[in-house]
């Protein structure tokens, strides 16, 4: 079984490892046939993903943050490849949800001798996500987060909490494919693939990456007493009965906002808009766990 890993090598906070040495050294222990790639610019892990699966390698293995996991996948839908993730990110969402190893020799070994499921995929004004993509503050912060210089929880938690009293929700119809309209106003929208954003903050915690839905999970409006809900309910993925958030579940969901808003997917920020179209596509990825 050939196995290409797809390195970023700006992810991770610790530059001090010298991470092919280390992919090289376990993957030789685990008796990989491998090869390394590293990526030279943003977009490039999709292209050397879809390189790679045409070359036959049969696992694909994103070495790298959500940004990283969301390219590599996009370029193995598809192809009779599978993902593989070493997670080397702040967030982790989609490792995390599929109970990989978040140490490197550990995810490298699983990546060497995995067992195989498909997953969902889901896709938001044409751009695709695996773990989440959601409207509103969550993606006003991860564009600033972007922004930041640096990375880790510690500067995502000071961003969202110094934007916290400036952000203002939006008025929004969201149309479910059941027909159900809501006249609501939008502070975040999450519409989730698998249950959580990262760091084990659980947006969704009965979201199933095969069960051919999303959850969205819907926040109107975000005063001081709710933020505590939130904020509990995320940590102990308690959200849905908490009394924070609304929830759905949809295959096919439209979006009207008043005013144009940010969206995100798989936590890196994409543009502002005024219509979202959002579908999921079943069991259109193939991974190894």
């Amino acid at each position: 079984m050939r196995i290409c890993f797809i390195l970023n090598p700006t992810s991770g906070t610790n530059r001090t490892q010298d991470v092919p040495a280390l992919l090289a050294q376990h993957a030789t222990e685990a008796g990989a046939e491998f090869e390394i790639r590293p990526t030279e610019y943003a977009g490039h892990a999709e292209l050397l993903a879809r390189q790679a699966a045409e070359a036959g390698c049969r696992v694909v293995v994103a070495v790298g943050g959500d940004g990283t996991v969301n390219e590599v996948a996009r370029g193995l839908l598809g192809t009779r490849a599978a993902l593989g993730i070493v997670p080397r990110g702040s967030g982790n969402g989609l490792a995390r949800h599929l109970h990989l190893p978040l140490d490197l020799p550990g995810a490298v070994q699983r990546a060497c001798a995995p067992r195989f499921q498909r997953m969902d995929a889901g896709r938001i004004n044409g751009h695709w996500f695996f773990c989440t993509a959601g409207l509103g503050f969550d993606a006003h912060v991860s564009r600033l987060f972007a922004q930041a210089g640096t990375r880790g929880l510690a500067t995502y938690v000071k961003v969202a909490l110094r934007e916290y009293g400036r952000y203002q929700p939006t008025a929004v119809q969201v149309q479910l494919e059941n027909q159900e309209l809501l006249d609501t106003h939008c502070y975040v929208l999450a519409f989730a693939n698998a249950a959580q954003y990262g760091n084990n903050a659980y947006i969704a915690p009965r979201a199933d990456i095969q069960d051919g839905l999303l959850d969205l999970c819907l926040i109107d409006a975000l005063p001081v007493w709710r933020a505590v809900r939130v904020g509990v309910g995320l940590a102990l993925g308690t959200l849905p009965t908490s009394g924070g958030a609304q929830f759905h579940r949809s295959h096919h969901i439209r979006v009207r906002a008043a005013a144009p808003l940010g969206f995100h997917v798989d936590g890196d920020y994409v543009a502002d808009a005024t219509n979202f179209e959002v579908e999921l596509r079943p069991l259109a990825l193939e991974v190894a766990v």
